[in-house]
Formats: structure tokens, sequence, C-alpha cells
């Protein structure tokens, strides 16, 4: 007969919750394990199940590189782009939530329109377009070209979180004397600040990940870290390769993290509205 007494049951409680830390663990880490272990391979033939000699070779190798060049410049996009991103879309965003703007489903819509379409031909337009404008090769080019993508990010999330704040709030202000400037600075600026913050994030992480627009219009001059990685793996330097994954992951992961913290339930919860 089963044992149904308050201990027993806490203790299958417990362990169906560590066999699913366990099974979630294994999900996670396998994949990255592969990377790990190729990073410190230097000989690994077939048919031998583990590496026959490991070391710090190829890390060496890495960051004397171009690695520091291709995490520099990555950073230094993401950065200008989530700036031009956030000062173009604040305004637009709180215009689009609060004011009965003329098809505003339209616009809004048109910000959707290159994620509508398959990247590649997207930014190979895009990429003849830059190349008329002398803007290929140049990191202006490549921060236009991530811009494009960003802006859905953007717009869009930062509509849903104005919609969210009540406007009987920016009411009441404008009730006791304040102007609508003032009230936007004072009052749904910084209701809306954790949005904001969500926003950047997705902003960042989508431009320091980009690659298919930064090779097509930054080669052979503009180098990223996902572009590193890419021509590493052409030239079948997997451990090269693993090394540039991982440190291109640490920021990704950290910055997940904060964007679990600020991206709310209200905000997704907006999408459907607009």
């Amino acid at each position: 007969m089963r044992d149904t007494s308050p201990a027993a049951q806490d203790l299958w409680r417990a362990s169906l919750r560590m066999a699913g830390t366990v099974l979630a663990s294994f999900v996670i880490l396998a994949p990255l394990s592969s990377l790990v272990i190729w990073s410190f391979t230097q000989k690994w033939f077939w048919p031998h199940p583990f590496p026959q000699e490991m070391g710090l070779f190829y890390w060496r190798k890495v960051l004397e590189g171009d690695l520091f060049r291709a995490l520099h410049s990555g950073f230094l996009i993401a950065v200008i782009v989530t700036a031009l991103t956030l000062v173009l879309t604040v305004p637009l965003a709180y215009l689009l939530a609060r004011y009965p703007i003329p098809l505003k489903a339209v616009i809004l819509l048109i910000f959707l329109l290159p994620h509508a379409f398959p990247q590649l031909p997207v930014f190979v337009n895009a990429t003849t377009l830059l190349y008329r404008a002398n803007l290929a090769a140049k990191l202006s080019g490549v921060v236009l070209i991530h811009l494009v993508g960003a802006l859905v990010y953007a717009v869009w999330t930062m509509t849903a979180v104005f919609k969210s704040i009540p406007e009987s709030l920016e009411e009441a202000a404008i009730n006791l004397g304040a102007s609508r400037a003032k009230t936007f600075f004072s009052v749904a600026l910084p209701l809306a600040t954790p949005g904001i913050v969500a926003s950047t994030l997705l902003v960042f992480l989508y431009s320091l990940d980009e690659f298919t627009g930064t090779l097509l219009v930054g080669s052979p001059f503009v180098l990223t870290l996902p572009v590193y990685m890419y021509r590493t793996s052409v030239g079948y330097e997997l451990q090269v390769a693993s090394i540039a994954a991982l440190i291109l992951m640490l920021p990704g992961i950290a910055l997940l993290v904060l964007l679990e913290r600020y991206m709310k339930s209200e905000y997704l919860s907006m999408f459907g509205r607009l």
C-alpha cells in the first residue's frame, strides 16, 4: 500500500523537483558542453570517442587574434543602434499609444515588414541600395541595416508599455495644471522606465547577434563576433568557432537575466490590443 503521510508526499515532490532540475540541466547544458570540449581540443580524430589531446592552444590563438576587434566592433554597433532606436521610437511609441493617429494599424504593420519576408532577399536588396549610397563595408551602413531590423522590437514593445500605463494618471496631472510635456517627463516616462529598459535590452541583443545583414553589408571591413564565428567555421576551425560562440553567449545570458526582471506580463498582454 502506498504511503500517503505528509512526510512521504514531501519526499515525492522533492524527488519530482530534483528529476525536473536534472532533466532541464541536461537539455540546456548538453549542447553547451560540446562547445566547451571543442574549445580545449587540440587533437580529436575519428573513431576516438574523446579528444586525444587537450590544452589552451586555441584559446591563446583566439585571444591573440581578431577576437577583441570583433567584440569591440559588435559592442560599438550595438550601443549606437540602441541609442538611435531609443531616440526615434520613444516619442513615436507614446504618440501611437496615446493619440488617435490615422492608419495606426498600418504604421505598426510597416515596422513588421522587414521581418515578414525571408531575411536573405531583404538584406541583399538593402545591400544593393547601400552600395549605391556608398555606405557598404562601413560601420554606418551596418548601423543602418541593424536599425531597420531593431525598430520593430522597440516600436511594438514601447507602444505596448505606454498603452499599459493608465491614462487617468496623466489626466490627473493635466487637471492639476501640468503641461503635456511635463506630464510626459514626470508621469509617463518614469512609469515606462522598466519597459524601456526591457526594450533596450531586446534591441541590444538583436544588434549584438545580428549576422546576415552584417556579413552582406559590412564585409570585408566590418567584423563582429557572429561574422568572426562564421569565418572560422567555414575554415573548419571548430575550436576557434566554439570559443567565439562561448564568448558571444556570455553577454546574451547576462542580458536575458536582466530582461526577465524588467519584462512584465502586462506589456505582453498589450500586444493584442495595439
